[in-house]
Parts: C-alpha cells; sequence; structure tokens
C-alpha cells in the first residue's frame, strides 16, 4: 500500500499532517492582486495573473493549499482524497491536464455500479427500473427548470413510485449536497451532466498541490478584514499581517462569507449578501474505513447504492484506487442530522448498514474508521453550493464586481459547473481575468466608487 505515497502526497496533503510550511517572507509594498483561499479557484487565479506578469499573492487560512481537495493518508497509511475526489468534464478541466504533466496517474475509473435491495443484489428488471425512474424525475425537473420555473426540484418526483427516496438521494444530496425540496430546478437544468468522471492515482488534492507550486501562498494567513476604503488600494488584514493589493479575488465558500466570517468595509452589499446565502454550501461528509481483503467482492473504485424508503441512507465506493479502504458518503438533511449526533453515530451508522445489507458478521469485517466532516471544517462550513428555489438568478451576481475591485469566485460562481473543481478553476480564471481588465484600464491605479447613501424620499 506504502507504494502510493509518493513525493507528491506528502508535499500536497500527508505531510500536513505531521509539519506545517515554513512561512515565507511577508509579501511588502503594493500587490496588483490579492488572492483569498488557495482552494481551485485561488490557484486558477494564481496561474491566470502570473501569465500576465502581474504581481499576486494568495492568502490561505489553512496550513495547506487545496480547499476542499485535499489528499491525506489519515491514520491509514494509504493516501486518498477526503474531499473532492473526481474531476468531472475532462475536456474543460485544466487540471486534468496538470496532472498528467507531472506523471501522475490519471485514470477512467470503473463503470462498476451495485445497487442493493434488502441483503441482495438487484435483479436485472430492479436494475432497468431504477434507471429509468432516475431518468424520468431528472427529464422532469429539467423540463419545469428550462420553461424557467424557478421552484423546488422536490415537487417533480410523483412518477417514480416505489423508487421515490432512492431517486430523491441520487438527484438530491448525491448530486446537489441537499435535499431536492431545497435546491432549485432550474439550478439543475442548468448543470451540465457529468458521466465522465476521472480518477487521480495520486490524489485530486495532489494535483492541486502540484497546480500550486511556484505561486507566492501565504498558509496559515486567515483574511479577518477587507478595507476599500483606501485611495487605490484595498487592505486585507490577516492572522499574521497586513496586505495591500490594487483588486482583490475572494474565494471563500459562500457559508464562510454569510457568516461573516471575513469582515468587509464597507459591508457587502444587501443584494450579494442575499445571494451568498441563497447559494448556501449543503452536506456532503465522508466515513473512510477499512475493508482488508475486499470481503464484500468489490471492483475497484465500484458505486454502490441502497433501496431505500426514506432518507436514511448513504452511497459507498468501494476499493478506492485499488486499495482496501471505502468510502461512506452522507449527504443532504439526513446527513447533516447524523453528523449533528457526532463521530461515533456516523461510523455505527455505517456498521449497522453494512450489516444489514451483507449480514450480521459483515460489520466484523469493517476495520478502523475516521469522519471527515467539511461541514464543521471552519474555513469552508460546508460541502458544496446549490441554489435555493427561487434563487436561480443568484450565482450570476455573485459574477458582478463588488465596489469596482472586489471580484468574487469559487465553484458556487459557475452556472454550469457549480460543485465541481472545474467549476471553481474556471471561476478563478473568469476573476482574474475580470481583475487584470480593471488593472489594464486604470493603469494600476483603481479607482472605487464608494456606496452612496439613499436619499430620503420625499413626502
Amino acid at each position: 500500500m506504502d507504494k502510493f505515497l509518493t513525493r507528491r502526497q506528502w508535499l500536497g496533503g500527508a505531510a500536513a499532517f505531521a509539519a506545517t510550511p515554513a512561512l515565507a517572507a511577508w509579501p511588502s509594498g503594493t500587490v496588483d492582486v490579492a488572492i483569498v483561499g488557495a482552494g481551485a479557484a485561488g490557484i486558477a487565479a494564481a496561474r491566470r495573473i502570473a501569465e500576465a506578469r502581474r504581481s499576486s499573492v494568495v492568502l490561505e487560512a489553512m496550513g495547506r493549499v487545496g480547499g476542499r481537495a485535499y489528499t491525506a493518508d489519515g491514520g491509514f497509511r494509504v493516501a486518498h482524497d477526503r474531499g473532492a475526489h473526481r474531476l468531472s468534464s475532462p475536456a474543460k478541466n485544466p487540471l486534468i491536464d496538470i496532472a498528467k504533466s507531472e506523471r501522475f496517474q490519471v485514470y477512467d475509473p470503473s463503470p462498476s455500479r451495485r445497487l442493493l435491495v434488502g441483503a441482495r443484489e438487484a435483479r436485472d428488471g430492479e436494475y432497468d427500473d431504477f434507471t429509468s425512474a432516475v431518468r424520468r424525475a431528472r427529464r422532469a425537473i429539467v423540463a419545469v427548470g428550462d420553461i424557467g420555473r424557478d421552484v423546488a426540484a422536490g415537487g417533480m418526483l410523483s412518477d417514480v413510485g416505489e423508487w421515490e427516496a432512492t431517486v430523491a438521494f441520487v438527484l438530491g444530496p448525491l448530486a446537489c449536497a441537499k435535499d431536492l425540496n431545497e435546491v432549485s430546478a432550474i439550478d439543475i437544468a442548468r448543470a451540465e451532466e457529468r458521466p465522465d468522471d476521472l480518477v487521480v492515482r495520486e490524489g485530486v488534492g495532489t494535483a492541486l498541490a502540484a497546480a500550486a507550486e511556484g505561486f507566492p501562498v501565504e498558509r496559515n494567513s486567515a483574511v479577518r478584514r477587507v478595507d476599500t476604503r483606501g485611495r487605490g488600494f484595498v487592505t486585507l488584514e490577516t492572522t499574521r499581517g497586513s496586505v495591500q493589493a490594487r483588486t482583490v479575488i475572494v474565494t471563500a465558500s459562500t457559508n464562510v462569507l454569510a457568516n461573516d466570517r471575513i469582515r468587509f468595509e464597507p459591508p457587502l452589499p444587501k443584494r450579494t449578501l442575499d445571494a451568498l446565502a441563497r447559494l448556501s454550501l449543503g452536506t456532503y461528509d465522508r466515513v473512510v474505513f477499512e475493508l482488508a481483503g475486499n470481503p464484500f467482492r468489490f471492483a475497484s473504485d465500484e458505486r454502490v447504492l441502497f433501496k431505500t424508503a426514506d432518507r436514511r441512507t448513504f452511497a459507498i465506493e468501494g476499493r478506492v484506487g485499488g486499495t482496501d479502504l471505502a468510502f461512506a458518503d452522507f449527504a443532504g438533511g439526513f446527513g447533516r442530522e447524523l453528523g449533528n449526533a457526532g463521530d461515533a453515530a456516523m461510523i455505527d451508522f455505517v456498521r449497522e448498514d453494512i450489516a444489514a445489507h451483507f449480514g450480521a458478521e459483515a460489520k466484523k469485517r469493517l476495520g478502523r474508521a475516521e469522519v471527515v466532516r467539511w461541514s464543521k471544517e471552519p474555513f469552508v462550513l460546508g460541502g458544496f453550493s446549490a441554489a435555493a428555489p427561487g434563487a436561480a438568478a443568484s450565482r450570476r451576481i455573485l459574477m458582478e464586481p463588488v465596489y469596482d475591485r472586489i471580484f468574487l469566485a469559487g465553484e458556487a460562481a459557475h452556472e454550469t459547473r457549480w460543485g465541481t473543481i472545474a467549476g471553481a478553476w474556471a471561476s478563478g480564471e473568469r476573476a482574474a481575468d475580470a481583475a487584470l481588465h480593471l488593472l489594464a484600464r486604470s493603469g494600476g491605479w483603481v479607482p472605487v466608487s464608494e456606496p452612496q447613501p439613499k436619499e430620503k424620499k420625499k413626502r
């Protein structure tokens, strides 16, 4: 198993448990662009700024890069993705080319899918019925979204019969990190279909860490305040000191921004705050566990679903990367409720459900288990964004400049690839292009339009 622990994996994730990277000299003077966050959007923005030969600094709150893409070994001595695991939209995802250029193993995972009905595998007819039910439900949601009805997607599942709860899990929590009654039908209709995911054997987090090498990333530098009131520059106060920049790209998650973890002066406009709140991150947490000897005969990277009569379910990915590790992914409302009960409750639920489907002795085959809870990570606070019913226009609002020189980026700021590394990357490049355009237009000195007090209506 140790053969999967490459130098870059330790650089990108596993070594983060053992040591904190040495702090570089703090940037002095005024940089052209300050980038808040070193996830996919922040890294993409930094690369774009560097290509244009402009100065930048990336301010990262955590002691590592990658954001919600994190490769580490935990307590298993096998490096694995503890966040984003698959790369969608291969034709539009620059990270895949970067991973290949680093000679990482990028592969198409097993197409194998297993559906369990109670203690047995689904019959051929049941597989067909379930697949048909998923397609009918998605078509119904897309049809409503395509005609501009910004309603809850959960109301479109009237034609799926006994598969309703299972279909709702696949199209809701598993795809959106929220239950379908919390998601806009238009948001789902606009989302690109993602049937061609690829896996990086060394880890998506490792690939992102490689993409960030050579760029100025100030780790352990949580931004506390962004002050745009300076004439020609913005001041960013961090836990390590202050930075001045002509423009700013903020890639912090919608939940972090909506919860006022970064203070803006003047405050963000109400229009932006409303958009952030309506694009909140849902829950997508993970139990990583050992299955030594592959007792359930999973194919490598095989995905397993359980037919369910209610929302109390999860998805399994077995033999991750051909190892003895498996993932149990909990999402949506039930994932949030179970997570709030604690790590032990999540692990116990996996063991009991495994026993229910594979036999009473099966839970004895589960080895060590660890919980990864992005919803409790203070610099993330959730899985990924999904627009609330009535909020389909909110993603476009996040793409608008704030006070002329603040640009927001991240997966939430992409209308068709939200919830993906590809979407976050593209939004980072878009924000960088907007910042560069502003710098070019202003000759490097950036004016700012202060918010004006509203005039009182005359009586």
